[in-house]
Order: structure tokens, then C-alpha cells, then sequence
């Protein structure tokens, strides 16, 4: 995968992720009918099942643990699960409902005030009992899930593609998002990066999965436990071969990488509780993306078209029963279970694929150039997250810098489309606005700058200048220091609001390999999707602030978009947006401390 930086610092700038991605399309019986639960509610039916009797586990020698990828799954009939999660500003907190649909009518029904905290899934969902081969109790956990994660069909007349996204966004400065399970989907309820590894010596165990009581009820769930057979092996990375890349945990694979092959992506803080997530957008800086904490015979790998933010979503945990369904009786009834193929099928989303980047216009713009009244996109900045304290690296020694991360996003109605064009043997690429009607017919265009091609290792791909700048700001907000990152390949990184008029859940240029074109491109066309935004970690020197000799005190870190006004669009007084810092230390061990930013405490 194409990335946006040097490879190879550390993993200070990283920050865990959750397990959402699309699975292999499935095929199945008709599965469950209506959960027998004491008083029928509107809405789908959902029910928990296990996609296998058992499972096979893998603990490593390396970086012991076990992550308890079961394999069970909430399936939703009699119309689709789907869950609004909001909230108005920073002040006020994160609020859920489900959308109940029927026919032309729909519903809303709140969820209790504090059940989602935010948007990441609906926490302690999953209850998991694990006892050993002697009958004892040796685990009680509970796990979250995300509605949108690894998912499949479970019978043939589903439809064949979910209308949710395919994640459960995780920027703390998320300001809404829609989960759902299709209807005559399942999604597992594996959480993922946001599943911490378990101790469980090698073995044979049984797991016991059920839907925890305030859910039950919510939802109107029956209470119908799943067993599951756990066999834990242990395993070394030094077994050499017949141990795949894709199996090994994502710690060994990390410290296996050294100087500029470990840094890829759009870092953020490290938590020394979770494993590493990998980060995507590169230049934006983190470690590189490793595979998902799960077995290697869940058909993990890696994938490339769900985003590249500080929180990329991990690889799907795909359900490795769908070789061999045992047959349940009672109200499942006989289910053949069979894995499709996997690949870019129609209505087939398995993880393996790279998001196709959208398809920039062969030829110059033709006619005068014109802003018509159409739609336009609006650009607004997310307040700057991941803050950190980092050196020069062996690039700048000796030196104090000040790392972040930064997200422009797109409120809409209207996406954002950049198209460049290079004339034979020029070095630059000019740059051109589209614009649209509301049946997506192209109604006009006008020039708004540049393009450059980035040659430097870890970005290679064609940067649209002026898209944002980054300033810290003093205490009486005047500029002090300015960060040289101002030129960006635009891709949809992070589901920022999906919400809003527009928005698109399926963006297509997610990935840099395909949405930033390559040095022999004549044209790019590089695309911000209603809805999404783009995130870059500043912690390069020359993109990060240098504060070795600032003096301690407070500070902002101002992201603004579009600071030249050279994209047109329906609003240009919410493109800034500030976060303080109070600085402090000595030279050489400088300290940040970052104040929670009205409810949203996250550095």
C-alpha cells in the first residue's frame, strides 16, 4: 500500500483499532426465527449464533495472549438493525436510536441517555464464560460491538450488498455515524483491535457467548446462548516456514521492523493496553499496518479499502465455519454453510480488494471556466488530536517537535473533486474544481492551483497544494510557529459525520495506492467524499512544530482549511478550528499537557 511518509520511527503515535471491515458474502438457510422473547417489539429480529462448533486459537511465545475470536455473530431479520449516533457539538454528549423502518414508515426509538459513550460500538455486548477441560471457570469478560464489523449474508435471497458502512468510526472528534446489519446479514461479534488478549494456557476449553441482559431487553433478544469448543496452541515466530505474515502477532511483526520500514501512517498516541493498530495515511506518520489479532483460520488479511486515519479499522475476522456449518435443530433448522470465493465479486465485499480510485478526466476542461450555483462542498477542520512530544529522529537530532494529528472533512451537500492535468515535460500538474447538479451532471469548473509530485519514500503520489495549513498559535492566538505540510493527496480517511446531507457511505477513494496517482500520470483526480474527512499526522520534522526553544505556556494548535480560499465553497467561516496545548519540560525533554476540549478528553 502506498503511504504518505518515512517508514520506520516508533509506535509512539499509534493508537488501537477496531476489527470493522466486510467479510466473505455468505450463503445460508434460513436462519432464525423470531427471538421468543417475552413481549414482541417493532423492529428486526435479531438473534446470536455461532457460525462454528469450534475454533482454533493461536497464543504466541512472542507476545502471549489469546484474542477470542469465537466466531458468533448477530444476525437481523424481518428488515435491517440500524443505529443514529450523534451529537450536536463538543459540549454535549454522544446520543444513540435505532431507525426502525416499515415499508414507507418509519420510527425512532432512543436508547437510554449514556449507553453509547461514542462511536465505536455498543459497549459490553457480548458476555464470554470460558471454562477448561476440567469443568472450571477460568474466564469472564464482556466485549463491545461494532454493528457494521466483518460481516456476511447468512441466506441466498439477502440482499447482495450492505447498504452500512463498513466500520464503526473511532476519531474522538467523530460527530456522527450509522451502524446496521442488513437485513439477512450477520456481523461478528469479534471486537477486534478493542478486544484485549486473554491468558489461556494451551488447551482445550469451552466458551460459552450470549448477549448481555440490557440488550436482550433492549432489543428484544432471545436469551439463547452459543457454545463454543476452543482449542489455544501455542505458537512461536520462530518457527520459520509454514507461519504466514498474516498469522503473526502484530507485536513481532512490529519489532521485527526497523528504521523506515516500521513508519507508515497517521500515528496517534500508543496504548500500552491494546495492541498496536496500524495507521494508513503515511506522511501522516505511524507504525505500518499490521494484520488483525485473529487466527489463521479465520481467513484474516489484510485490507486495503476502509481507511487510513489514526484508527484504520483492522482486517475482518471471517467466518471460518463457512466451510462446514453443523447442523443445528430447534428454531435455526438445517444450515449449509458455504464460503464464496474470495475476490471482487457483485455483492461480495471479502477485505482482499483495494478501493478503486475514482477516475480523473483524460482531457482538459473544456468551454469557459464557471462557478455555477450548484451544490458545493463545506469544509471544516476537526480540532487537532494525537498530540505528542517527539525528537528529530536521526533526521534532526537534538531537537524538540510538537506531533499531531489534523482532519479536514466534508460537511457537504456536495463533494469535493479536484481534477489535475500535466502538460508534456512540466513538472507541476494544474489543478481544477468540478462542480455538479443535482442529478450529477458536471455543470462547470474553475482553475484552483497546483499539483506536485511528492518523489520522497513513503508518499510518491501526486499532492494538491494549499488544501490546509497548520499554525501554533500563542497564548493571544497570534501566529508563532507554522507547520511546512501544506500540500496533500486527498483521500476519505475517516468517517467524520455520516449524518449529514449527502453523505456518502461508501466512499471510493480510501486508499492511497489507487487515489493519488503515480509519477507517469497525466491526470489525477483526487476526491473528498459528503461526509468523510482526511487525516494527516504532522510528525516529521517540517511538518511538526519545532518548539525546542519556545518558552513553556500555553499554546493552540490552529488546523485550518483551505487557508488560501482558492476552493469554492458554500461556507468559509467554519474551516478553523483550535486545540490547546500548555508546553512545558526542558530542552531535549520537552512535555505537552492537552486539556480536554469541552466532553472530548482525548489527547
Amino acid at each position: 500500500m502506498m503511504t504518505r511518509s518515512q517508514q520506520g520511527r516508533t509506535n509512539r503515535l499509534t493508537r488501537p483499532s477496531i476489527a470493522i471491515a466486510a467479510a466473505v458474502a455468505v450463503t445460508a438457510g434460513v436462519v432464525a426465527a423470531a427471538p421468543d422473547a417475552k413481549t414482541a417489539q417493532p423492529g428486526p429480529k435479531l438473534s446470536l449464533i455461532a457460525a462454528s462448533a469450534s475454533v482454533t486459537l493461536d497464543s504466541w511465545k512472542e507476545d502471549p495472549g489469546v484474542y477470542l475470536d469465537l466466531g458468533t455473530y448477530l444476525t437481523s431479520e424481518n428488515g435491517a438493525f440500524e443505529l443514529k449516533v450523534t451529537r450536536k457539538s463538543y459540549k454535549d454528549p454522544v446520543v444513540a436510536a435505532q431507525i426502525i423502518r416499515d415499508g414507507k414508515k418509519t420510527q425512532t426509538k432512543a436508547l437510554p441517555a449514556g449507553l453509547v459513550k461514542d462511536f465505536s460500538g455498543l459497549p459490553d455486548f457480548a458476555q464470554i464464560s470460558v471454562i477448561d477441560a476440567a469443568g472450571k471457570s477460568v474466564l469472564e469478560k464482556t466485549e463491545a460491538f461494532c454493528p457494521n464489523n466483518a460481516s456476511g449474508r447468512v441466506r441466498p435471497d439477502a440482499p447482495a450488498n450492505s447498504k452500512y458502512p463498513q466500520s464503526c468510526p473511532v476519531n474522538p472528534f467523530t460527530l456522527g455515524s450509522v451502524w446496521g446489519v442488513e437485513n439477512g446479514w450477520a456481523a461478528n461479534t469479534y471486537a477486534g483491535y478493542y478486544s484485549q488478549p486473554v491468558q489461556l494456557a494451551a488447551g482445550t476449553y469451552t466458551a460459552k457467548i450470549s448477549v448481555t441482559k440490557k440488550y436482550r431487553d433492549l432489543f428484544g433478544i432471545a436469551n439463547k446462548p452459543q457454545s463454543v469448543k476452543m482449542v489455544v496452541r501455542e505458537r512461536s515466530w520462530e518457527e520459520g516456514e509454514g507461519v504466514s505474515a498474516s498469522v503473526a502477532p502484530p507485536s513481532a511483526k512490529t519489532a521485527a521492523k526497523s528504521g523506515h520500514d516500521a513508519h507508515a501512517g497517521h500515528g496517534a498516541a500508543t496504548s500500552e493496553h491494546a495492541p498496536a493498530a496500524p495507521s494508513g495515511h503515511a506522511g501522516h506518520g505511524a507504525p505500518a499496518r499490521t494484520d488483525a489479532p485473529a487466527a489463521a483460520t479465520t481467513g484474516a488479511g489484510s485490507t486495503f479499502n476502509v481507511g487510513h486515519g489514526p484508527y484504520p479499522p483492522a482486517p475482518p475476522a471471517l467466518p471460518w465455519a463457512l466451510k462446514k456449518q453443523a447442523t443445528e435443530k430447534g428454531a435455526l433448522g438445517r444450515q449449509g454453510f458455504s464460503a464464496a470465493a474470495v475476490g471482487d465479486r457483485t455483492g461480495q465485499t471479502d477485505g482482499s480488494r483495494q478501493a478503486p480510485g475514482v477516475q480523473p478526466n483524460a482531457k482538459r476542461p473544456a468551454g469557459k471556466a464557471t462557478v455555477p450555483d450548484v451544490p458545493k462542498p463545506d469544509l471544516r477542520s476537526l480540532p487537532a488530536y494525537g498530540i505528542t512530544v517527539s525528537d528529530g529522529y536521526e533526521d534532526v537530532p537534538g531537537k524538540d517537535y510538537l506531533a499531531f494529528s489534523a482532519n479536514v472533512w466534508n460537511a457537504g451537500p456536495a463533494k469535493l473533486v479536484v481534477d489535475g492535468f500535466r502538460s508534456p515535460g512540466k513538472e507541476l500538474m494544474d489543478a481544477y474544481q468540478y462542480f455538479y447538479d443535482a442529478d450529477g451532471k458536471q455543470v462547470g469548473y474553475t482553475p484552483t492551483g497546483t499539483m506536485e509530485w511528492d518523489p520522497r519514500p513513503g508518499h510518491e503520489h501526486w499532492h494538491f497544494t494549499d488544501f490546509a495549513s497548520y499554525r501554533l498559535l500563542k497564548a493571544d492566538q497570534k501566529e508563532t510557529v507554522r507547520s511546512g505540510k501544506e500540500a496533500f493527496c486527498l483521500a476519505n480517511t475517516d468517517a467524520v459525520d455520516y449524518t449529514v446531507k449527502n453523505a456518502n457511505w461508501h466512499p471510493d477513494n480510501t486508499d492511497l495506492s489507487t487515489a493519488c496517482g503515480q509519477e507517469n500520470s497525466i491526470s489525477v483526480r483526487e476526491v473528498l467524499d459528503v461526509g468523510s474527512g482526511d487525516t494527516y499526522t504532522q510528525d516529521l520534522p517540517g511538518q511538526s512544530f519545532d518548539i525546542t526553544d519556545l518558552p513553556n505556556g500555553t499554546y493552540y494548535i490552529q488546523v485550518l482549511a483551505n487557508p488560501e480560499n482558492r476552493l469554492k465553497e458554500t461556507n468559509h467561516n467554519n474551516n478553523s478550528a483550535l486545540r490547546k496545548v500548555v508546553l512545558g519540560g526542558k530542552k531535549g525533554a520537552r512535555t505537552v499537557k492537552v486539556p480536554a476540549h469541552h466532553l472530548v478528553n482525548a489527547n
